[in-house]
Order: structure tokens, then C-alpha cells, then sequence
């Protein structure tokens, strides 16, 4: 399929203005996501409807705390990504490589066949994810619309690496949105992600002013973004420049593709970094994807109260009231609460 977002150059190459990159390919390669491929001065997307993992999985898992909390999430994802993290916990899909073995892997489903087995698992959303959402846009987008006509809600779990032409064309149908920001040194970026940092930061703030619910997630890695300065300049950029309502998730990393030799986060660093977030002003901090206790709990920031009570990805109790603290009446930011 004919990719959108692009523009043809001299001499049968292309600009692709799908991401941050905007890689100038070629004719007779790809991009540096590996699944836009130029053909004779036309770009193709060689992922459309090539579906490589689809699960029902709960809305915590994504994660998101402050959107319909304890609902159901119709997850879906083709092969690639635009990042080439050292470190990445899906490498065997996002990394998986050529054409041949996309073709080979992938099953063909359809953006109305994505919406029907939404309907027909009741679930709340469908949420492009696993892999980076951006380098399908075409395949979500079209589920995105469809979704949007059968009330069912649309979510990126992404790295925030998209371009602005991108933001604005998937704005009316996108819900909500949860950004990895991976570090907080450009540096760190342009080695281990094979990015930039500038465009994350640029790309939070606009999302943030649109009409879309944001929650963000770091993965602390030890010796790569885990010293205090590091995570209080994160912490601060958040509170500063997004919100102080704006949801943090920190998550422990799992020794995992080229980085096996580095090891899990301790504990103590990811409790240290909760209280970092905390003492910047941020409202709501958890530690998600361990089983400390209260760590993904919600908590309101007036009184105290315990809001909801999770286990896991799963929702134990929820005493939130017409989106409003119970005990002192406080409005609790979010959707669907």
C-alpha cells in the first residue's frame, strides 16, 4: 500500500515525513524503521493489516491508570519500529527485520476485522502498542476511524518519536496516549535509542495541548538513566512543562536483547525515584510494573485517600465518584473514572 505522509525528491528518492527521522530513502530501500520501503520514487508501507501480535489485555497493562480504569483493551501491532533500542523488551517483533520475514510471520487482518473482535470481546479501547504505532500509522489510523464510529476509544502506547504532520492527522481520533520517555540526556538517545531527544519533549508538549488524555512511563536502567540527578530533571520536565496531574509510571528493567549483562533496577532506586517525583510536585507517581505494595495504587493528592486499589494490572476496588475524590470532593484527572 501507498504510504502517506511523504514526499518525492530528485532522482527517484523520497523524503518520509511519518516520523522525527524523516529519512530520506532511496529507491530500492527502506527507511531506518525497515518497513517503509520506496519503489520506484513511490513509498510504500509493507505493514498494512500484517498483524504480528493482537491480545485482550487490561487497560493497566499499557499502561494507563486515569483512563476507564479496570476496562478491557483490544491490543493490536504490526512488525518494526523507528527505534533501535539496545535494551527493547519486544525486540523479536519490533526488530524483526525484511520484507521476507514479515510476509512469512504476519497474519492479514483487516481495520474492520480489528474493530468487529473489539465489539465482540467488549472491549472499552483498542490500543496500537507492542510496537511503535507510528511506523503503521496508515493500518491505525484507519482502524482509528472506524473505532471512533462505533464509540470504541483509540490509544498509542508510543515513544513520542512521531512528526507533527502525523499528531495533527491522528488528533480527532486518538483518546489517549502513553509516551515512553526513555532518558533525559540526548546523548543516551543518539547511543542506546538511535534517536533524539529534543523531539520526544517537543512531541509531549503538543499532545499535552491537545484534546488527548497523557500518562508517561520511564524505564529506569541502571547505569543509563537511573542517577537522582537524571530522574529529577524527568520528574521536573513533567511537572513543569506537562502537568502536575500528569500520571508518572516508573519501571524496573528486565535484562533483556543487547543489554542481558546489565541488571534488574533495585528496588530501592525505584522507590527513590517515586519520592523524586513526588517532591517535584507530581500528583500521581507509581511503580508499575512490580509487585510493591501500593505502588499502583491512586492516591489523592488533596487528602490522601485511597482512590483505587490495584493488584498487578488488575483493579481491586475503585471508590473514585463521578470522577471526584469521595472523602474531600477533589475532581480527579482522568477519563472514564
Amino acid at each position: 500500500m501507498e504510504a502517506l505522509l511523504y514526499q518525492k525528491l530528485d532522482e527517484e528518492k523520497v523524503r518520509c515525513n511519518l516520523c522525527a527521522h524523516r529519512c530520506v530513502v532511496h529507491n530500492g530501500k527502506s527507511g531506518i524503521c525497515k518497513v517503509r520501503e520506496n519503489n520506484n520514487g513511490i513509498l510504500y508501507t509493507i505493514v498494512y493489516g500484517r498483524v504480528i501480535a493482537q491480545h485482550i489485555d487490561p487497560i493497566e497493562k499499557k499502561p494507563l491508570y486515569h483512563f476507564y480504569p479496570g476496562s478491557k483493551s483490544y491490543s493490536v501491532a504490526t512488525p518494526g519500529c523507528n527505534f533501535h533500542c539496545r535494551f527493547c523488551q519486544n525486540w523479536d517483533i519490533s526488530q524483526l527485520g525484511n520484507s521476507k520475514k514479515i510476509v512469512e510471520t504476519c497474519n492479514i487482518i483487516t481495520p474492520g476485522q480489528i474493530v468487529q473482535n473489539a465489539l465482540k470481546t467488549n472491549c472499552n479501547s483498542i490500543a496500537y502498542t507492542y510496537t511503535e504505532p507510528t511506523i503503521f500509522f496508515e493500518y491505525s489510523y484507519d482502524i482509528a476511524r472506524l473505532a471512533k464510529k462505533e464509540g470504541i476509544k483509540n490509544i498509542y502506547v508510543s515513544n513520542g518519536y512521531m512528526s507533527s504532520e502525523m499528531l495533527d492527522m491522528i488528533c480527532p481520533y486518538l483518546d489517549a496516549v502513553n509516551i515512553d520517555l526513555k532518558a533525559f540526556r540526548d546523548e543516551s538517545y543518539r547511543r542506546i535509542m538511535g534517536a533524539r531527544l529534543k523531539p520526544v519533549l517537543e512531541n509531549l508538549k503538543k499532545i499535552k495541548q491537545m484534546d488527548i488524555w497523557l500518562e508517561v512511563t520511564s524505564l529506569i536502567i541502571p547505569g543509563i538513566n537511573d542517577n537522582r540527578g537524571e530522574i529529577s530533571d524527568i520528574a521536573k520536565f513533567i511537572s513543569a512543562e506537562l502537568g502536575k496531574d500528569v500520571p508518572w509510571h516508573i519501571s524496573r528493567y528486565i535484562p533483556a536483547y543487547k543489554m542481558k549483562d546489565i541488571p534488574p533496577t533495585p528496588v530501592k532506586t525505584l522507590l527513590e525515584a517515586r519520592e523524586t517525583g513526588l517532591k517535584a510536585g507530581l500528583e500521581f507517581v507509581y511503580i508499575g510494573n512490580m509487585a510493591l505494595p501500593g505502588g499502583s495504587d491512586t492516591i489523592c493528592p488533596q487528602c490522601g485517600f485511597r482512590l483505587i486499589e490495584r493488584s498487578g494490572f488488575g483493579v481491586l476496588h475503585n471508590y473514585i465518584k463521578d470522577g471526584r475524590c469521595p472523602e474531600c470532593g477533589i475532581k480527579i484527572p482522568g477519563m472514564g473514572l
